[in-house]
């Protein structure tokens, strides 16, 4: 396998994330890795990889929490193609939270760029929505986003 394919470069990465030494000879030193959101203090309580971060270790570093905080059951890349520098994924993946025990199926996808055979950059994007809830213990959530609509609550005070 050729790894100065962009797609093959993404494809490695993804096969062994949580290997510092086959990530770090495919990621370049000052690569970009935003996880979830750029800046979100509130999510961070909840999935403290989430945010932006730099270099290798900090791809490695959100895979290893990731399996910390899930039991992963399912992963699997469903489309993964490239144009020049740019690769795209779209896959689903299937985790089981370790301490709540609650199992959710949601989309992820992933835009990147490698350049010279480095990833330079990489936003993973997924369900938060369902992945936080995968941690809910209890209480209702109450939410006001349609304009021409009401209160709308999700979840009950016991979980």
């Amino acid at each position: 396998m050729s790894t100065q394919d962009p797609v093959d470069v993404v494809r490695a990465i993804l096969a062994t994330p949580t290997d510092l030494d086959t990530v770090s000879r495919l990621v370049a030193e000052d690569a970009t890795y935003v996880s979830l959101n750029y800046d979100n203090p509130d999510l961070k309580k909840l999935m403290p990889w989430c945010g932006t971060g730099h270099g290798a270790k900090s791809i490695v570093d959100t895979f290893v929490k990731v399996g910390r905080f899930w039991k992963v059951q399912a992963f699997e890349m469903l489309d993964v193609f490239g144009s020049g520098e740019n690769v795209a994924v779209f896959s689903r993946f299937t985790y089981t939270s370790t301490k709540v025990g609650r199992t959710v199926t949601t989309p992820f996808a992933i835009l990147a760029k490698v350049t010279n055979g480095k990833l330079a950059y990489m936003q993973f994007m997924e369900d938060t929505f369902a992945t936080a809830m995968s941690f809910r213990t209890k209480g209702v959530w109450h939410f006001e986003s349609d304009p021409d609509g009401g209160e709308v609550t999700v979840g009950t005070e016991d979980a």
